[in-house]
């Protein structure tokens, strides 16, 4: 069986827990709405006022003039994820994050140490809870799409089980939305066809979908029949680390494509930078709304965990490497491989100065943190409203990390 545990809001929930005078105001984490912002989180208060996380940040304001702004603190949020994860590796070595506040567990091997699959996460979710001050949705499936669908149908603070004789019972009466792969695009094709739920596409014949879909109808039937037969892989067993992110709704504004490329490129760099590793195979992941998937990767001279260098990468992929289209996208990831151990790295007698001092600043940063805290210095996201049009750099004046 596997676990899915997905942090409820988990950037607003660590500001509000940190600053309980925030509890009960509606949180939105991000960018500033002066500028380009984006929203990286918001509270479940603000997203009574239909705030969601990809929105830009003046939007936001406008649906909710009183919320209370935030900039994101992505290192504090990784060592909050640091801690979550030390909790799962109390139950099994086999945990795989797909980001910092959710990942996939298998926990078949510890049953006759720590109970049933149920228990189990019924014990993690308490145990963050007591121990951290944060809530953690929790699904528990015999594979991983089901056990991310579980999670997020009840939140905040759900427990879902899906029994594995009764599969087909939990899937059929969901909206066709649920399935992976399905989106905007997609969701229509369905819906002048007359599927609304799993459980009709589970009906139609393979034949049809493949007339539709193409090779994609193979997967749409398989994720019907609650097939899935990806195991769960730790992280030091991966190739690469990456990170993306399926936004509510299709983006096409590329000063905030730029933002939330911005926002993957850190996490990844953090999850390096924490685990001594560096990479000199950058990747960017795109999905556009027909869910045609596009991936490209540029492979660097040397290897690197340089937020700046990651994301200047990814950007240049994303302006000049794309098909000629419409950018309407429902999906963006960025990752990095050919990962090596930072003392297996030689810096380069030509190696970029930028490049060395920002590794510098995070080196330096980091053992600030490590020293007196993780919240003693933030990271200035002020790029995520600080992007030039035009270019998608960064103005060239602007700090990378304030006090």
């Amino acid at each position: 069986m596997t676990l899915h545990v997905d942090m409820d809001a988990f950037y607003a929930s660590v500001e509000e827990r940190d600053r309980p005078e925030l509890v009960g105001k509606p949180v939105i984490v991000g960018g500033t709405p002066e500028g380009r912002g984006v929203v990286a989180a918001a509270n479940y208060v603000a997203r009574e006022f239909g705030v969601h996380s990809a929105m830009p940040a003046a939007t936001a304001k406008r649906l909710c003039p009183h919320a209370v702004f935030l900039r994101v603190r992505m290192e504090h949020y990784a060592a909050v994820s640091e801690q979550i994860r030390t909790i799962f590796e109390h139950y099994t070595p086999l945990v795989e994050p797909l980001s910092l506040d959710e990942a996939f567990l298998d926990v078949t091997g510890c049953l006759a140490l720590h109970g049933s699959e149920v228990a189990v996460g019924r014990s993690i979710k308490q145990e963050i809870r007591d121990r951290l001050a944060l809530v953690a949705s929790v699904g528990v499936a015999p594979n991983k799409f089901l056990a991310k669908i579980a999670s997020d149908l009840e939140k905040p603070d759900a427990f879902v089980i899906v029994d594995a004789e009764k599969v087909q019972a939990f899937l059929d009466p969901l909206p066709i939305g649920r399935l992976w792969g399905v989106g905007r695009v997609t969701g229509k094709t369905f819906q002048q066809l007359g599927v609304r739920t799993i459980g009709q596409l589970r009906q139609m014949p393979v034949t049809l979908l493949h007339q539709h879909f193409g090779s994609n109808g193979d997967h749409l039937w398989e994720l019907a029949h609650g097939v899935d037969q990806r195991p769960v892989i730790p992280e030091h067993e991966a190739k690469s680390i990456s990170h993306e992110k399926t936004f509510p709704r299709d983006l096409d504004d590329p000063d905030v494509l730029h933002a939330w490329l911005f926002e993957l490129s850190e996490q990844v760099a953090c999850r390096l930078r924490r685990l001594d590793l560096k990479g000199r195979t950058i990747q960017l992941k795109v999905r556009f709304d027909d869910f045609h998937t596009v991936t490209r990767a540029q492979t660097l001279s040397e290897p690197t965990n340089v937020t700046q260098k990651i994301w200047r990468t990814v950007v240049t992929m994303l302006t000049q490497r794309m098909p000629s289209r419409r950018l309407s996208i429902r999906l963006l990831g960025v990752g990095v491989s050919g990962l090596g151990q930072q003392k297996q790295t030689q810096l380069s007698l030509f190696a970029d100065r930028q490049d060395e001092r920002q590794s510098r600043l995070d080196e330096v940063a980091d053992s600030i943190k490590e020293k007196f805290g993780s919240t003693s210095l933030q990271r200035g996201l002020g790029l995520l409203h600080r992007i030039d049009p035009k270019s998608g750099a960064k103005d060239p004046n602007q700090d990378q990390y304030d006090e």
